[in-house]
């Protein structure tokens, strides 16, 4: 009965409150508001809702208390809404929540208290975010989380205690970030662990005293990291039973590098630059070992290995590179006289590993500031300070100095500080960064200057701390690119230069900065990108340009940028596009972003090059009539073509025919003619009277018509993993 008279209240308050333009299902309390133009959450959304589905909307912020009015929600998708922050307990009153997705949204850090109110939260997706930074505390809500997911982030450190709070947490999913530090105690917090995702990723070492905290894991990935060598007793993990060690640098195994892991079932090593192996020594339980794709010298230094093999009876995959007679031949083929050494010599030992630093610390807190030993962290926010403190604990890692009036940060501010790794200065009214100021800081990797008053930088600024890879300098006066500013980072991964002034982008601004990646340069009064201002970023991966005063597609500028995924030129005044605008990022162009600009018109040809690789095109509120044929763009998973006043005659035809066979909302209405305006391109009647109408919705010679567009989810795509599911190789 309780369930009828839900269902009932239900009914009488959707069919009354069902905010425009949004679909409500009354019986099942569903409520759907997809890529349409939202660009608050709506207020009047029913308060028995339990499924809310916001996706490909614009809320750019989610402020504290959004969704107080829906306390019955359980299930909320927020992906691909623009979201760039969300405030501090922007989600309390969702104590029923257990399923919340904000993938592919432009999140950069996560606070204390930004998923606060949570208590229910069952998966946690966060995928394909900017997210730079975890501060420790931000997940300590959620006690009862099973799944988090932070693929294809920017992280690039994992501090102590981080995830802390999540102690029924069985999957952790860290794959395609740039993590290469991790805290010793980074994993302490999750007893319950079973799965941990953390390739792609750029450790150079095994992080053992890492992973020896999870007692419970079973599977560990840890595939296309630079490690070279796996040292004795490197990996102390009682329960694990499958590793993925692939496409990695492996050159050296020690004979007991997995002698603490005696549950260990499955190896894989394929892939890697391996001539040789040991016989295994402690890794009794040991099924199978993948071997596949490794330059194996298959000579007498290989017996030892070989003979423990049967004696293991564990089953090799893998095939011999070296000498000539025995190429290709596989490992379970080979007999030990057949592996001979005449005139070979060993390959050389790897150099070892680098010594871990040792935690350590004889110095106090500075009078009037916070510090935490358990976390490592230093606190003097907001203390209305005239100067920089000395004399933080030596092991302080992360250090918040925001909301004070420093002015400048003189030289060697930071002295002792070598175990730094990330420094708030955000809101400080800092004008002059000088000399050696970082001097001392070997381990910085975040840098946080936003919303100071910086209009120029020197590259003597940042000696001492080549380390460093994400530099954020939003919101401050610049008014070009400070020039060879980069030269002494050579592993800056991602640039912050948004709301600035700048009006140019010219060649030499980013010399030096060879590793960036991700370049962020919206909001600023950009007209002008040189032919070669970019050269130097030739992994450059994504480039956020929107908002700024540019009137043409830099086409130029794109040269040379072979990694290019994702291009925002949203808001510019970018009024005509001419033919292969894209053509020099067409082979890894994955995200454009061409909306709000005015755009009047497209040439038919201004996509050539672009086909199947798009995962979203975004087109939204411009003034275009028509558009290119797009029949090839097999891989949309998001087109959003709202607000576009589309002349519907039979010009239109095939776009109205592929829009049809698409499984995707898009938003498109007519403009014109008059008896056809304000109706969806996809319902108008108006394309009945062209030639050819019945014959093409027959289905047949429908050059538009495409299977894969109806089910993009299920195309395997490059460059980042598919949000659901795992490849063969990890299933």
């Amino acid at each position: 009965w309780g369930l009828l008279l839900l269902a009932a209240a239900l009914g009488t308050t959707a069919a009354a409150r069902c905010p425009t333009p949004c679909v409500c299902d009354n019986l099942r309390a569903h409520v759907l508001c997809v890529n349409g133009s939202l660009t608050a959450i709506p207020d009047t959304i029913p308060e028995l809702t339990k499924k809310l589905d916001l996706r490909g909307n614009s809320f750019t912020v989610i402020p504290a208390r959004a969704f107080l009015a829906t306390p019955y929600l359980t299930h909320l998708d927020l992906q691909h809404c623009k979201v760039e922050r969300l405030e501090e307990g922007a989600f309390r009153g969702l104590g029923r929540l257990v399923y919340l997705n904000l993938a592919s949204n432009g999140i950069a850090l996560l606070y204390q208290e930004s998923l606060d109110g949570l208590s229910s939260l069952q998966q946690l997706i966060l995928e394909g975010n900017r997210i730079e930074e975890i501060q420790p505390g931000a997940f300590g809500h959620l006690g009862s989380l099973t799944v988090l997911d932070l693929r294809a982030n920017a992280l690039v450190y994992l501090p102590d205690m981080v995830f802390q709070g999540l102690q029924v947490l069985r999957w952790l999913r860290l794959s395609h970030n740039a993590l290469h530090v991790l805290g010793n105690e980074a994993f302490a917090a999750l007893p319950a662990l079973r799965r941990l995702s953390l390739d792609h990723n750029e450790l150079q070492t095994l992080p053992g005293e890492a992973l020896a905290r999870l007692d419970g894991a079973t599977w560990l990935d840890l595939g296309h990291n630079p490690i070279t060598y796996v040292a004795e007793e490197a990996l102390a993990m009682a329960s694990l039973r499958h590793l993925f060690l692939d496409h990695a640098s492996l050159q050296d195994v020690a004979q007991d590098a997995f002698a603490r892991s005696p549950q260990l079932r499955m190896l894989d090593l394929r892939e890697n630059q391996l001539q040789g192996m040991p016989p295994l020594a402690g890794a009794g339980g040991l099924v199978r070992v993948s071997l596949d794709g490794n330059p194996l010298l298959c000579s007498c230094l290989l017996r030892p290995f070989h003979r423990w093999l049967a004696r293991a009876r564990v089953q090799a995959e893998g095939a011999c590179a070296a000498p000539p007679a025995l190429r290709g031949r596989s490992l379970n083929s080979l007999k030990s006289p057949e592996m001979r050494c005449s005139r070979l010599r060993p390959p050389p030992s790897p150099a070892a590993p680098p010594e871990q630093p040792r935690a350590g610390s004889s110095r106090q807190c500075p009078r009037g500031c916070v510090c935490s030993p358990d976390f490592h962290h230093g606190s003097c926010e907001n203390r209305d300070l005239r100067e920089i403190p000395r004399d933080f604990p030596e092991d302080t890692r992360l250090l918040d100095l925001r909301r004070n009036h420093f002015r400048t940060v003189p030289p060697d501010a930071f002295l002792g500080l070598k175990e730094l790794v990330s420094l708030h200065l955000q809101r400080c009214s800092i004008r002059a960064l000088h000399p050696g100021a970082l001097r001392g800081l070997e381990s910085l990797v975040y840098l946080y200057l936003t919303n100071n008053h910086l209009s120029t930088l020197a590259a003597a600024a940042f000696e001492g701390a080549p380390q460093l890879a994400y530099l954020d300098l939003d919101h401050n006066a610049f008014t070009h690119v400070p020039a060879g500013t980069f030269r002494l980072l050579p592993n800056l991964i991602s640039l912050h230069l948004q709301h600035n002034a700048i009006g140019e982008l010219a060649e030499g601004d980013l010399a030096g900065a060879r590793g960036l990646r991700w370049l962020y340069l919206a909001g600023n009064a950009i007209r002008h990108i040189a032919p070669a201002a970019l050269a130097p970023t030739k992994m450059l991966e994504k480039l956020e340009l929107e908002g700024n005063h540019l009137s043409e597609v830099p086409t130029a500028a794109l040269q040379g940028l072979p990694a290019l995924s994702e291009l925002k030129l949203s808001r510019n005044p970018i009024k005509h596009m001419g033919d292969g605008v894209f053509l020099p990022v067409a082979s890894s162009l994955q995200h454009l972003y061409l909306d709000n600009m005015g755009l009047e018109w497209i040439s038919p040809r201004a996509f050539t090059g672009l086909g199947p690789k798009i995962r979203s095109l975004y087109l939204e509120s411009n003034k275009m009539s028509n558009i290119p044929d797009m029949s090839n763009f097999t891989g949309l998973e998001i087109l959003n073509l709202q607000d576009v006043p589309f002349h519907c005659d039979c010009q239109l035809l095939p776009l109205h025919r592929w829009i049809n066979k698409l499984n995707l909302r898009i938003g498109a209405t007519c403009g014109s003619p008059a008896e056809a305006q304000g109706l969806k391109v996809k319902l108008s009647t108006t394309f009945q009277t062209c030639p050819g109408w019945g014959h093409g919705e027959a289905g047949e010679n429908n050059p538009n018509k495409t299977k894969a567009a109806s089910k993009p989810s299920k195309k395997k795509r490059s460059g980042k993993p598919p949000a659901r599911g795992f490849s063969k190789s990890r299933a």
